[in-house]
């Protein structure tokens, strides 16, 4: 089995900064918002209800007119869909991820009077990986998503499955370090040296369990094998997001 910590939404280098914590129970909630579309979109911020926030969070370079990646999607069924392609779904490929891994998604965050970090706002258990380049499904199109609406490459890929965004921005989901920055974590106990993609480098790997993230990168993959430490951990997260659903 994989857990692949996948980072999406704003950040300084996507058009904006972070995106927002707003207030709500629980210390408020993670409100990830969609990079400016690529390829293909028929979704503006102001569809999404994001239009202000974008706006404020890129300082104006996005409005709510603009067309967003609508991507994760996370329907209402408690299924999410996401597409990834060129060398990040390559990478994914050759890292052997398929049906019974899960995508932990994650992002820059910041609360209002507080300093940007990274936590983890969704999740999804792969069910399902269909190969665009093979036919784009009907119901795809229907909803709209991005990468349905024109290929963006050759191994354009689509990720199914059950999956749910966060509704708390509890401690448990953050991953920066208290006192930042946001590329410095707390790992969990479980992810030993080297057992993360893209990080490689012993010195990535600091003292105290800590780790510093690489600045760039979309799915650093984890393969826990059978192991029962990151499964216990993974069903945690995936408890702490499913608890506002039930």
């Amino acid at each position: 089995m994989r857990i692949v910590f996948s980072r999406k939404g704003f950040d300084s280098g996507s058009d904006g900064g972070p995106s927002p914590i707003v207030d709500g129970p629980n210390g408020g909630f993670p409100l990830s918002l969609p990079i400016p579309a690529g390829a293909a979109s028929r979704t503006s911020y102001a569809d999404l209800g994001l239009g202000d926030h974008a706006s404020r969070a890129s300082r104006g370079r996005v409005g709510p007119d603009d067309l967003c990646h609508h991507d994760p999607m996370f329907l209402d069924n408690g299924t999410c869909v996401f597409g990834q392609v060129g060398a990040a779904q390559t990478h994914l490929a050759n890292q052997g991820v398929r049906r019974g891994d899960v995508f932990v998604f994650f992002g820059l965050f910041r609360k209002k009077g507080e300093t940007p970090h990274h936590r983890i706002f969704g999740y999804l258990k792969v069910d399902e990986m269909v190969a665009l380049a093979d036919g784009v499904p009907d119901d795809l199109v229907t909803l709209g998503h991005p990468h349905a609406l024109a290929m963006h490459g050759k191994n354009d890929t689509i990720y199914r499955g059950p999956g749910r965004v966060a509704q708390t921005a509890c401690d448990a989901l953050r991953l920066t370090v208290p006192e930042g920055p946001p590329s410095l974590w707390n790992r969990p106990r479980w992810l030993k040296p080297g057992g993360l993609s893209y990080h490689d480098r012993a010195d990535r790997w600091l003292p105290g369990g800590r780790l510093k993230s690489v600045a760039r990168g979309q799915e650093f993959v984890a393969d826990i094998g059978r192991r029962k430490a990151p499964r216990e951990w993974l069903a945690r997260v995936i408890d702490l997001i499913d608890s506002a659903y039930l």
